[in-house]
């Protein structure tokens, strides 16, 4: 193996997915994570000139900690885990849903943070290690749909700045956030919809999985200083909206189609 590696959770699909074919394209090995979606994982794997498939379920953190430890003793230059990896159900700040926020907090916060630790303690490189949190703008912009959601990224995102100071004297070890907006079709959207909500956001444009793929290929590269996090979303975080932009665009809608 003469490859860096890096591991992508949810790698499969999705922004998971255009990670994962970033990667590659640039050289790396790619270690493709998936729960349920087997086909996907191989198919994607096919195409790439170096790539495994793993399947773990996050929702097991004994489990997703013995599967870094297995790849940490195998994969001479870890240079990068990027967990992407996430839950997204609906719940309101109304109505907590207790089984979406036990799912939520294990596998969009517990497990990361877990795998976060195991890698840093076990991974080799002879450059850095890079630790990639994939959170949310929610972060700075939120709103009351999706309680259980919002609440286990923020739960992850604290985990960046301690992370970075619990290392602090391990010159080759990084720790990062990039919190994207709004990316792609998610929930129960049309894609019509996405061209609504998605523009609704400081620049009035569609913010692309390429922007996410650049921010991090960038960030795996170790030269940003550990802890920070980068907003990738055409300046939606700076907005104070009163719901999810699904919501948001259908009242648009439901305006303009009253108004008509």
């Amino acid at each position: 193996m003469t490859r860096p590696a890096v591991l992508v959770t949810g790698g499969a699909t999705r922004i998971g997915a255009a990670l994962v074919r970033a990667f590659a394209a640039a050289g790396w090995h790619t270690i493709i994570h998936y729960r349920s979606s087997a086909t996907e994982a191989d198919a994607l794997a096919a195409t790439l000139p170096s790539a495994e498939t793993i399947a773990c379920n996050l929702a097991d953190d004994e489990a997703a900690v013995a599967m870094i430890r297995e790849l940490a003793g195998r994969l001479p230059d870890w240079r990068c885990l990027i967990n992407s990896a996430s839950v997204f159900d609906y719940d309101s700040v109304q109505g907590l849903d207790p089984a979406i926020f036990r799912e939520a907090m294990q596998v969009n916060a517990l497990a990361p943070a877990r795998m976060a630790q195991a890698y840093l303690a076990h991974a080799r490189s002879a450059a850095q290690r890079a630790v990639i949190q994939i959170t949310d703008m929610k972060l700075d912009n939120p709103n009351p749909d999706f309680f259980s959601y919002t609440m286990s990224k923020h739960a992850l995102a604290s985990t960046i700045a301690m992370l970075a100071k619990g290392h602090a004297a391990d010159p080759g070890a990084r720790i990062y956030g990039i919190a994207p907006g709004a990316i792609l079709a998610s929930h129960d959207q049309s894609e019509d919809e996405t061209e609504v909500s998605h523009r609704l956001n400081l620049l009035g444009r569609k913010t692309g999985p390429d922007e996410i793929v650049a921010a991090a290929l960038f960030l795996a590269s170790g030269v940003m200083k550990s802890g920070q996090s980068l907003f990738i979303d055409s300046g939606q975080h700076l907005l104070d909206q009163p719901r999810d932009v699904i919501w948001l665009a259908r009242e648009k809608a439901a305006a303009a189609g009253a108004a008509a």
